[in-house]
């Protein structure tokens, strides 16, 4: 797509991944009054699931049907979405009312996020995308800084109710400007046939899987009735899933993908460093609350000094990979990194200093950044333009999923840690420490693998327009296993 008006186009898509991003932040520090005034303590992570399960069944499917009938009007679809639901979230009279509400937004969140990157990939050709791609990293680390602090202050100096409300004029200034300046695309001449069936499957294979991930080892046992059923009907589902993809020519989620290595490594490193970190990351502010005896508020600004450096590398990182076309060296460098920092993560104890806990957040950061965006910008470049959204919504669909086991799989794991070491006769702080040093050495462990899997990622060059591959000159991949990666054999 050749656009003219690039940056007032690139303005719009950020202030809408912004009202994303900042939505999964700002609603944490509103909990406590929304509890208190709706009455329902007992759902409150269900304020949460509903969000993170709209949001991961929606990005496989948006990301299809904006390469299928264009993005400008989805992308607009989007925004209203999420502002619906953030209206009505902002109204909720009951938790009930309140779950159903933030599963609207989360299909709006999910929708802009995919169809945010995809924009930009549309906008900017390989060679150049590095550099922007790398904002929407940043966007998401000034979200997670801003959002509790801006959170906290809506909810005691105003109300709960604005933490959604303050998304309209947000979302309309979003829709106002994109409507001026994003061209309409001419949807592809052939007949487009929509896999209703494939986005029904995949629905019923992640929503099934996701619950029992989180419910697993807390709500019920890992062995209980509830928890093999779901397991079951996700397999099942996905059994039949696989089987609908291989025999239509339009899939949600072509299986095809998987035959690039480049796609294959991309994914499987993204599942696996969201993992890590995002299933680590989240003892953080609970160990500076519980160890450190940090205020709630100090504790919510734990994450600062990771966030800070999160936005550096990935805006430096963008800029690295825009001007050298290398981005292999990169995300090894960061990765191992990130491994080093979570395995530090793994040494802290009663005894470990505030500054002790900062200088390991700012080197997590470091090394997360360039991860937030590299992978999508690599898998844009291996395929052609009409599987720009299918592929970007790919690599955001496993980056949640792994957050989501992670912080599921790493969860289970500290609360068995902790009742063994509590049931020995450890102190409460002790036990504490001990067990989230166990958790930081397992996830440092899924790091590694990470960062020994990406050392197969192939080297290719970034295209320097939106022109299929096969007509630039020059596409040559560095393969050290001596083969060539099949970036369009189909």
């Amino acid at each position: 797509m050749e656009v003219k008006n690039k940056f007032p186009i690139l303005g719009g898509i950020m202030l809408a991944m912004l009202l994303a991003a900042m939505d999964q932040t700002i609603v944490a520090t509103a909990m406590p009054e929304i509890v208190r005034e709706l009455n329902g303590l007992e759902h409150i992570s269900w304020v949460f699931t509903a969000y993170m399960l709209a949001s991961t069944i929606t990005v496989p499917i948006y990301g299809k049907l904006s390469d299928l009938f264009g993005r400008r009007s989805l992308y607009i679809v989007a925004i209203i979405i999420f502002l619906l639901g953030s209206i009505l979230s902002g109204a909720a009279h009951s938790m009930l009312q309140l779950i159903l509400f933030r599963g609207i937004q989360g299909i709006g969140g999910g929708a802009i996020m995919v169809t945010s990157i995809a924009l930009i990939a549309d906008i900017f050709p390989p060679a150049e995308r590095g550099k922007w791609q790398g904002l929407i990293g940043a966007a998401f680390g000034v979200a997670s800084i801003a959002g509790p602090l801006l959170g906290g202050w809506i909810t005691d100096s105003v109300s709960w109710r604005w933490v959604f409300y303050v998304n309209i004029p947000l979302a309309i200034l979003a829709i106002v400007v994109l409507l001026a300046t994003l061209p309409k695309i001419a949807r592809r001449a052939e007949k487009i046939r929509v896999d209703y069936l494939g986005a029904l499957l995949i629905a019923t294979t992640l929503v099934p899987f996701l619950l029992a991930m989180v419910w697993g080892g807390s709500t019920y046992p890992w062995t209980s009735g509830e928890i093999l059923s779901l397991f079951g009907v996700a397999f099942v589902s996905l059994f039949f899933f696989v089987w609908r993809e291989e025999s239509i020519p339009e899939p949600i989620l072509s299986l095809r993908l998987f035959m690039s290595r480049t796609f294959s490594v991309s994914v499987l490193s993204t599942f696996l460093t969201a993992m890590g970190m995002f299933g680590a990351i989240v003892y953080i502010p609970l160990f500076s609350q519980t160890i450190l005896h940090s205020s709630a508020t100090g504790a919510g600004l734990a994450l600062t000094p990771m966030m800070l450096a999160l936005v550096v590398s990935s805006a430096a990182s963008g800029q690295i990979v825009s001007r050298t076309g290398n981005y292999k060296w990169l995300v090894i460098c960061a990765l191992g990194l990130g491994t080093i920092a979570v395995f530090l993560f793994s040494t802290i104890s009663p005894a470990t200093t505030t500054l002790g806990l900062a200088l390991r957040m700012v080197l997590l950061g470091l090394g997360l950044g360039p991860t937030m965006s590299t992978f999508t910008l690599v898998v844009q470049s291996a395929f052609e333009a009409r599987q720009t959204g299918e592929v970007t919504a790919a690599v955001q669909m496993f980056r949640n999923i792994g957050g989501t086991v992670g912080t599921a799989t790493l969860g289970g794991i500290m609360n068995a840690e902790l009742a063994q070491r509590l049931a020995s006769g450890a102190t409460q702080a002790v036990a504490f420490s001990g067990a989230v040093d166990r958790v930081f050495l397992i996830g440092s462990a899924f790091m590694a693998l990470a960062f020994l899997i990406v050392l197969a990622l192939p080297q290719i060059s970034l295209r320097k327009s939106n022109r299929p591959a096969l007509e630039e000159m020059g596409v040559e991949m560095e393969d050290e296993f001596g083969q060539t990666d099949a970036v369009h054999s189909f």
